[in-house]
């Protein structure tokens, strides 16, 4: 009987040797690629050409103010700001941002070259709103802004809805990041963690579109 319960017992551990064996092996390559994609997120741009349009994704108090200042800068023709709240117009937007940053008003001809989109709710979303008021407008090149760590996925959804465009990265790093570290926020990890998955799921939708286009 004593046998019996100790071949039982190795038995067990064995199995749980390799279960944590097959854990390890699925873990291990995904925590490397986390790391590697907090190391790699685009560093401010100091690339100060001009593009047709300038395009803001919302989701981060830093990136509004960054869009309007480019189109104060003479960046672009026209700024689009994509994911605004439904019922929001762009004097409300403004209101809401110079409260927020403390700047003067902005010039009324430098507010009437802005519009807004309100039909998007995720990243996708935003890359069709903004490529159909692209299009509408015949623009070819756009200075895209958003967070540095939303860049990445942002790009590939841009560039799977439109390839033909021309896309400057315009990465916003939020202020939380630049004051503490990534791994000793855990808001901050989790966000970073959860947008590396969204990004992997992004790059694996590009490469099976491509797959199948070659196909």
């Amino acid at each position: 009987m004593k046998r019996g319960r100790g071949q039982i017992a190795k038995a067990a551990l064995g199995a749980i040797s390799r279960a944590l064996l097959v854990v390890l092996a699925v873990l291990l390559p995904i925590a490397i690629g986390f790391v590697r994609f907090v190391d790699n997120l685009p560093q401010a741009t100091t690339d100060q050409s001009h593009t047709d349009a300038i395009v803001v994704l919302t989701g981060g108090g830093e990136r509004i103010p960054t869009g309007l200042s480019l189109l104060e800068a003479g960046k672009a023709e026209r700024l689009f700001v994509s994911g605004v709240h439904r019922g929001v117009d762009v004097a409300e937007l403004l209101k809401i941002d110079r409260a927020g940053t403390g700047s003067p008003p902005l010039d009324p001809a430098v507010a009437a070259r802005i519009d807004l989109g309100d039909t998007a709710g995720d990243t996708f979303g935003n890359s069709v709103e903004s490529v159909a008021w692209m299009r509408a407008n015949h623009f070819k090149s756009m200075r895209l802004v958003t967070a540095d760590y939303h860049m990445p996925r942002a790009l590939i959804e841009f560039r799977m809805e439109a390839p033909d465009l021309v896309i400057d990265p315009n990465p916003v790093r939020p202020t939380r990041s630049i004051t503490e570290p990534w791994w000793r926020d855990r808001t901050m990890f989790n966000l970073l963690l959860g947008e590396y998955g969204k990004y992997l799921v992004a790059k694996w939708r590009f490469l099976f579109a491509h797959l199948f286009e070659s196909a």
